[in-house]
C-alpha cells in the first residue's frame, strides 16, 4: 500500500485529504478491477472502449446460467432464444425491446404497464417439456428399457392458469400430466387435463388427504381422468377404502416411500427417514396386507419417493432411485398390481452458472444425465429382480418453469457516490476546540500513525475517536457540527489506508417479499443483472434495496460468491429508467409471494416468438393488482372506504382518490423517465394484435374498478 503523504507543515487533515484518490482502491475497483468515478474523462472515454458486451456477458456469467435461452446480444441488450439452441439469429428476442412495448404510452403503440413486469415465454416452457420428454426417450431408447417415461408437472411451483394449460397442451404428444396437492389443485388439474390433457395422462394426487379431497380424486376417475390417489400417511387408507365403497368406484392407489437416503443441504431436509411425508417399512407392509384382506392390492399400482429438491450428484440419484426400484420389486413381490414407479421431484437447475454440487445454488449434471441415471437405476434393479419396467414418471416443476419468466425492475435512485462526490475537507482548529481531552489524545495519536505509515492503528485511533464522538454527542456535549467533522475527518481517513467503500445502495422499485419470497425466507440466490447497457463498463458495486419498510427487503447476496453486484451509474433525469432482470424465478416465487406493505404482483405479458421486425408478438397482457385489489385480499372493503373520504373532499379531490385506489401500488415515475422512448429501448411496433386482443375488453383497462365519484 502506497504511503500516506503527509506534510507536516499542513494541517494532517487536509494531508489525508490530498492522497485520497491515490490511495483510494489500490490496483483497481473492487471485484471490477476498473478505474473509478474519479478519474479523468480520457481515462472514463478509453474504458468504455475497451468494454464490450462480450465482457459483460462473462463478467455475470450468462453462458453459465442462462444458457441455451439467455445471452447479451451485440447492442448490450439481454436476449432470448425461445427455441433454445435450435433458435435461428432471426428469431432472438430482445428483452429490453419487450419492455419497452409493455411499458411505453399506448398512444405510441405501447401497452402503458406500469413496473415491475413479469415477462412470460411460452415458447421457452414449450421447449423445457419437450427437452425433459426427450431426454428421457433418449434413455429409454438408447438402454433398450423395457417401458416408458410419463411425466407430471406439479403445479404447486406455478399455478398460473396459462402455466399450467401451457404444459398440458405442450405434453399432450408424451402424455405428460399434472401433480396435485390440494383440493384447489386438484380442481384446477382436473379440469385443465379434461380439456386439453391426453387420456393417458396420469394425475397424481399427493398432499395430507381427507374425505372431500379422496372423493374428488375418485370422482376424477369416474369422469374418466387417469387420477392416482398417493398415500402419505397409513391412516389415509382408511379413507380411500370407504370413499370408495361410498361412491362405487374402484381407486387407482399409490403410495409414498420414505426412503433411506438423504441429500445434506435446505433442499434435502425433507428426505430420509425422518421426512414429512412417506410410509416406512413397516407401514408400507401394512398397507399391503390390508388391501390383502380387503381384495384390494390390485388397486396398488404406483410406487412415490422424494429424495429432496435440487438433487446435487447423479450419484446420489442413482443411490435413491435404486432404492426405491428395490421397495417396489418387492410390492410387486408381494402381489401388488405395480405398473408405475414416480421418483418425485429433484431434478435440479443452475442458478448460478457453475455446474457444480458444492452448493444448493448449483447441479453437477445435465437433463440428459438425469434421465439416463433414472432409466438405468431402474432398469437395473428390475432386471436383477426379474420384474418387468415400470413406466417411469417424474415430478420435475423447477426444471419446467424456472426459465420461462423473467422479472424486470427499475433502480429509481442510488445512495450518493462518494467516489463520485468531492472528500470532506476538514477544519482541524474547529475540529479540536470542541474535543475532550480523551478525542484530542486519539486525534494526535492518529496523526502521528498516519505520519508513520502505520495504517492499521491508525484506523483504530480513527474508529476509537468516532466512538467517543458518538458518545460524547449523546450526552449533548458535541455539537452536530462537530460530529460531522470527526466523520469527515475518519472517511477521510479510512479512504487513506485503502479501505474500500462500502457497496452502493440501489433502491428499486419492487417488493423482495412478494416478487423474490425464496431471497430471504431461505437465501435463495437468482441471477440479477442489468438488462441493457452490457457495452459499457458497470463501475459501481451496488446493493438492492427495495420499497418495503422492512430491513430484509434487500438483496445483499448474489450469485458467485458475490456481496455486491456489477452496476453503471444510474442515467440522468429525462434520460431514461436503469432495468435491471431477475432470472429462472419461474418456480415458486409468484405462489409463495405476501403482500407485504400490500405491494402485489407485478404486471404481466406473455411474448411469443413471431416472423415480425422484431421478432416477438404479445399475446396477452395485464397489469398488476390495483391498491383496491391488494386491500380487499386484506378484507378491507375499497368501495366504502372512498365513499366515507369522498364525503370530505370536493369532487376533483373525490377523482383522484378515486385514482389512487385504481393505481398499482408501485411508484410512478414521469413517462420521459420511466419508459417509453426516452428509455434507451426503441418502441416496438409490432404485437398490435395483442394489444387489440387486449382492449377487447376495455374494461380490462379501467383502472377505477367500479369506483364512482
Amino acid at each position: 500500500m502506497p504511503a500516506l503523504a503527509v506534510d507536516a507543515a499542513a494541517p494532517v487533515a487536509h494531508a489525508f485529504a490530498s492522497c485520497v484518490d491515490a490511495a483510494r482502491f489500490p490496483g483497481g475497483a473492487p471485484m471490477l478491477m476498473v478505474p473509478t468515478a474519479a478519474a479523468d474523462s480520457t481515462t472514463t472515454t478509453a474504458t468504455k472502449q475497451e468494454w464490450s458486451a462480450d465482457l459483460s456477458s462473462a463478467l455475470y456469467n450468462v453462458d453459465g446460467w442462462g444458457a441455451p435461452y439467455f445471452f447479451v446480444n451485440d447492442d448490450g441488450d439481454v436476449a432470448v432464444r425461445p427455441h433454445g439452441a435450435a433458435t435461428l439469429a432471426g428469431q432472438e428476442i430482445d428483452l429490453a425491446k419487450v419492455v419497452a412495448k409493455a411499458t411505453g404510452p399506448r398512444a405510441a403503440g405501447g401497452l402503458g404497464l406500469p413496473l415491475p413486469l413479469l415477462v412470460r415465454f411460452p415458447d421457452v416452457l414449450r421447449h423445457r417439456v419437450e427437452s425433459l420428454n426427450a431426454a428421457f426417450d433418449y434413455a429409454v431408447r438408447s438402454t433398450g428399457y423395457g417401458s416408458r417415461y410419463q411425466g407430471v408437472y406439479p403445479v404447486k411451483c406455478n399455478q398460473d392458469r396459462h402455466v399450467v394449460e401451457d404444459i398440458v397442451e405442450f405434453g399432450e404428444p408424451f402424455r405428460f400430466g399434472l401433480e396435485a396437492g390440494s383440493k384447489p389443485e386438484l380442481l384446477l388439474a382436473m379440469s385443465c387435463l379434461a380439456a386439453r390433457g391426453n387420456p393417458d395422462a396420469l394425475l397424481v394426487c399427493n398432499g395430507y388427504k381427507d374425505d372431500a379431497y379422496v372423493s374428488l380424486a375418485l370422482t376424477a376417475r369416474a369422469m374418466g381422468l387417469n387420477a392416482v390417489v398417493v398415500l402419505e400417511q397409513e391412516e389415509e387408507l382408511h379413507i380411500v377404502v370407504d370413499a370408495s365403497r361410498r361412491l362405487g368406484i374402484r381407486p387407482v392407489i399409490g403410495m409414498r416411500a420414505k426412503l433411506r437416503t438423504k441429500h445434506a443441504g435446505h433442499f434435502g431436509s425433507t428426505s430420509g427417514e425422518k421426512g414429512k411425508f412417506g410410509l416406512n417399512a413397516a407401514q408400507i407392509l401394512s398397507v399391503v396386507g390390508k388391501l390383502k384382506s380387503l381384495g384390494m392390492l390390485d388397486c396398488l399400482q404406483l410406487l412415490h419417493f422424494h429424495i429432496g429438491s435440487q438433487i446435487p450428484t447423479t450419484a446420489l440419484l442413482s443411490d435413491g432411485v435404486g432404492e426405491a426400484a428395490q421397495i417396489y420389486c418387492e410390492l410387486a413381490r408381494l402381489g401388488a398390481g405395480m405398473r408405475v414407479i414416480d421418483v418425485g421431484g429433484g431434478l435440479g437447475i443452475d442458478y448460478d452458472g457453475t455446474h457444480s454440487a458444492q452448493t444448493d445454488m448449483s447441479v453437477a449434471y445435465s437433463l440428459e444425465e438425469y434421465a439416463a441415471a433414472v432409466v438405468a437405476a431402474v432398469g437395473r434393479v428390475c432386471d436383477r429382480r426379474n420384474v418387468p419396467h415400470p413406466v417411469i414418471c417424474s415430478e420435475s416443476g423447477r426444471a419446467l418453469v424456472s426459465h420461462h419468466s423473467v422479472l424486470v425492475f427499475e433502480a429509481f435512485s442510488a445512495s450518493s457516490a462518494s467516489a463520485a462526490s468531492p472528500h470532506p475537507m476538514v477544519d482541524t482548529a474547529f475540529l479540536l476546540e470542541g474535543l475532550a481531552d480523551d478525542c484530542r489524545a486519539d486525534y494526535r495519536n492518529l496523526m502521528a500513525a498516519a505520519m508513520r505509515g502505520d495504517y492499521d492503528t491508525c484506523a483504530l485511533y480513527a474508529d476509537q475517536l468516532k466512538r467517543r464522538c458518538a458518545d460524547q454527542f449523546k450526552e449533548g456535549l458535541l455539537a452536530l457540527e462537530h460530529l460531522a467533522a470527526v466523520d469527515g475527518l475518519c472517511e477521510i481517513v479510512a479512504r487513506g489506508v485503502g479501505c474500500g467503500d462500502a457497496p452502493r445502495t440501489y433502491h428499486v422499485n419492487l417488493s423482495v417479499f412478494t416478487s423474490l419470497p425464496d431471497t430471504w425466507a431461505i437465501g435463495q440466490q437468482f441471477p440479477i443483472l442489468p438488462i441493457q447497457r452490457l457495452r459499457e463498463r458497470p463501475a459501481v458495486d451496488g446493493v438492492l434495496s427495495d420499497l418495503t419498510c422492512d430491513s430484509d427487503g434487500k438483496l445483499t447476496r448474489f450469485i458467485g460468491g458475490r456481496d455486491s453486484l456489477p452496476l453503471h451509474e444510474l442515467p440522468g433525469h429525462g434520460v431514461g429508467g436503469y432495468y435491471l432482470g431477475m432470472f429462472l424465478g419461474g418456480a415458486y416465487q409468484e405462489a409463495l409471494g405476501g403482500l407485504h406493505n400490500l405491494f402485489g404482483g407485478p404486471s404481466v405479458v406473455r411474448v411469443a416468438q413471431s416472423d415480425g421486425p422484431h421478432c416477438f408478438a404479445v399475446t396477452r397482457a395485464a397489469p398488476g393488482p390495483s391498491c383496491a385489489d391488494v386491500l380487499r385480499a386484506m378484507q378491507h372493503e375499497p368501495e366504502v372506504m372512498f365513499q366515507v373520504l369522498k364525503q370530505r373532499t370536493d369532487d376533483a379531490t373525490a377523482a383522484a382518490l378515486a385514482g389512487a385506489f385504481g393505481a398499482m401500488p408501485y411508484l410512478v415515475f414521469d413517462a420521459d423517465v420511466s419508459g417509453g422512448e426516452c428509455s434507451g429501448m426503441s418502441s416496438d411496433s409490432e404485437g398490435s394484435a395483442a394489444g387489440a386482443a387486449e382492449e377487447e375488453d376495455e374494461e380490462e383497462w379501467e383502472f377505477m374498478r367500479g369506483l364512482t365519484v
